[in-house]
């Protein structure tokens, strides 16, 4: 096992001046930073000070250990202060960030302090049977990833909690799924999703399957910080098997559990299993380099469908990510270049794509009817495909009488309202949620268990989705094979591909268009920008316009207020620490502000509506997001980075 925090040599590219100006551009908050000489501070902040010292007191690496001793005794405190200060923050469902020495980052330490924290909360909340229902732990394939995993089994053995370790990497979607199957107290899952590859995360789930949100993340935070001093010194870099043979699961264990993953995603998902093996369609897959394509592969198979067409140069998990500089299939045509040219190549008309974890699934289709190019299906068109689909099959099951006001879907707040239109035409339910897949997984699971609510689709406009009741956090496994199966079905019953069924759902529920995208910026950019729009021109109050167009009402999610109502109070739960304001306009359409969870970036989402016609929905949505650009974002002004197309 390689336990160096540090990444395997780089070859060495030939445009080698062009690759030294990437490196130090300052306006790149993602790329490391390396300064040109040394800075000096000559009296360095106490807090910095006893955060060194304990590190070095605590910090189990003899590479990285002896590396902060070095920057120490050169007095290299500002080098100290970028790697220090602030302490990574134990947030959205976890932890994330960059893998490098100090408390700012992910390593060894960090991960130690927080299974801890993480451990002791484990036992107040379950104090007679968390050592017998245990954690279900998975890894994907990133650098140290491995590493990490080991790490917190281990503290938790150490306090004889049982362990139920995946042998081998897995898709995030097995271990929520595991919690809920086993019966454990909670799950973790070590990964950065689709951040770049120096990233690493670690993100937590509750006992029942879904990703914890308040008050167990502050409570979590809480025991970190009580619970710095590693209880065992030094830590154990392999995994270390208790006397107990019980508090640790068996390989055969963990591969039931996977086994009875697609047992269930059968059962919950998949309409046309008798007839998938006729499909007419290909689908190419791609995994973006991360550790779906086994496991992807297997739910086609499962779904009887068949076997995708691998895009080659990205099929293997490789975490130096080698093809794209962000391995995320949300980033468009350039993420999803080598697919395309695979498809075209072998005659497919549908492409896959899970992003390095495989919890998300990206979609393009060939317009097969049109000029023959591929068109990149937004989260929102997707969400509208599977809400079609799962719709279609409960009215073909139950008959054309049933009542279907226990059917739910679900949605971030930020995500298109389009099925809130469909809800309220078809007679369903809808409910939007905070950004964030821990809110729409908790709604969806309490909606299921206390009301018996069937959930139709709930997702993310991020390209996060369910379908079916297996698990209750985003799963792009199931929802490959999902997509593959309805694209199938429409082309052989219908003659149909995916084009010619989202018009047809607009033209029903209506025409809503959505810029969804973002520019990178930090905390600070971002405060600055809301706060600004606080008190917009000075005037103490929200904006009521935004060049031509009228704002009726401002919803901040970071201050709990929304105009809207006579109290003048939000629904959705208050966010402190995060930035979202939501501005709903005279002529319906919507925009929100916010900044990412788990990455250095502004994020806007700009929707409206119009329902006799999509070429002018089409025209007003460019309207509006310049205006929101210039107006309210002001990238100039404020120095943030666009987003590379």
């Amino acid at each position: 096992m390689n336990i160096s925090l540090f990444f395997p040599k780089k070859k060495k590219r030939k445009k080698e001046k062009n690759n030294s100006k990437q490196k130090h551009n300052p306006k790149h908050p993602l790329l490391p930073f390396t300064p040109a000489s040394p800075i000096r501070m000559t009296t360095p902040p106490q807090a910095l000070v006893d955060a060194v010292e304990q590190w070095i007191q605590y910090d189990p690496n003899e590479k990285t250990n002896g590396q902060i001793k070095a920057l120490r005794d050169a007095q290299d405190w500002a080098e100290l202060e970028r790697l220090f200060l602030p302490r990574i923050a134990f947030g959205t469902a976890g932890l994330r960030s960059r893998m490098a020495p100090g408390y700012k980052h992910m390593n060894e330490l960090i991960v130690t302090q927080a299974t801890q924290g993480f451990c002791q909360h484990i036992l107040s909340s379950f104090p007679t049977d968390a050592h017998k229902r245990g954690v279900v732990i998975g890894y994907d394939a990133r650098h140290n990833s491995t590493l990490f995993a080991t790490i917190a089994a281990n503290v938790f053995l150490s306090k004889n909690i049982k362990v139920w370790l995946f042998p081998s990497y897995v898709c995030t979607p097995l271990v929520p799924f595991g919690v809920t199957q086993v019966n454990a107290v909670a799950g973790l899952m070590i990964t950065a999703s689709h951040n770049p590859k120096d990233d690493n995360g670690y993100k937590v789930y509750w006992n029942n399957g879904v990703q914890i949100i308040s008050p167990t993340d502050a409570d979590i935070a809480a025991q970190i910080g009580k619970n710095l001093i590693p209880w065992t010194v030094p830590i154990p870099l392999t995994f270390q098997k208790p006397s107990d043979e019980s508090l640790v699961a068996s390989d055969d264990d963990m591969a039931k559990i996977i086994d009875d993953y697609y047992t269930s995603i059968r059962s919950e998902s998949c309409f046309c299993h008798g007839t998938n093996s006729a499909a007419q369609i290909k689908a190419t897959y791609t995994a973006m380099h991360g550790v779906g394509a086994k496991y992807t592969a297997r739910a086609l198979e499962t779904y009887g469908l068949p076997p995708y067409i691998p895009t080659p140069e990205q099929i293997q998990p490789d975490p130096e990510f080698p093809t794209v500089a962000f391995p995320n299939p949300e980033e468009g045509r350039g993420a999803l270049a080598l697919a395309m040219k695979a498809a075209d190549e072998s005659g497919s008309t549908i492409i896959l794509a899970n992003d390095p974890d495989a919890d998300r699934l990206a979609v393009a289709v060939k317009n097969v009817k049109g000029n023959g190019e591929w068109i990149i299906l937004t989260g929102n068109e997707i969400a509208s495909v599977f809400a079609d689909w799962t719709f279609y099959n409960w009215r073909k099951k139950n008959g054309p009488d049933a009542d279907p006001s226990k059917l739910l879907m679900v949605a971030s707040t930020v995500s298109s309202k389009q099925l809130k239109s469909m809800a309220k035409i078809e007679g369903c339910q809808f409910r939007d949620t905070l950004t964030g897949f821990k809110w729409i997984g908790n709604e969806a699971k309490k909606a299921v268990d206390e009301e018996g609510c069937t959930v139709l689709v709930a997702y993310e406009v991020e390209i996060g989705f369910i379908v079916g009741h297996t698990s209750f956090d985003k799963d792009g496994v199931r929802c490959a094979a999902t997509m593959y199966e309805l694209a199938n079905y429409w082309w052989v019953n219908n003659e149909e591909t995916l084009i010619d069924r989202l018009a047809k759902f607009a033209k029903r529920y209506g025409y809503f268009k959505m810029v969804n995208s973002y520019y990178f910026a930090n905390s600070v950019q971002c405060q600055v920008i809301a706060d600004k729009l606080r008190d917009y021109n000075g005037t103490g109050t929200y904006p009521t316009r935004c060049g031509e167009y009228e704002i009726v009402s401002t919803r901040d999610c970071t201050l709990g207020k929304d105009t809207q109502f006579e109290d003048g109070l939000s629904l959705l739960p208050i966010q402190p620490d995060a930035q979202m304001l939501t501005f709903t306009f005279k002529n319906g359409a919507t925009c929100t502000l916010r900044n990412s969870g788990t990455e250095p970036k502004l994020k806007y989402y700009v929707e409206v509506l119009d329902y006799d016609s999509p070429d002018v929905a089409a025209d007003l949505l460019v309207k509006m997001t310049k205006a929101i650009v210039d107006e309210f974002i002001q990238p100039s002004l404020y120095g943030l980075v666009p987003k590379k197309d």
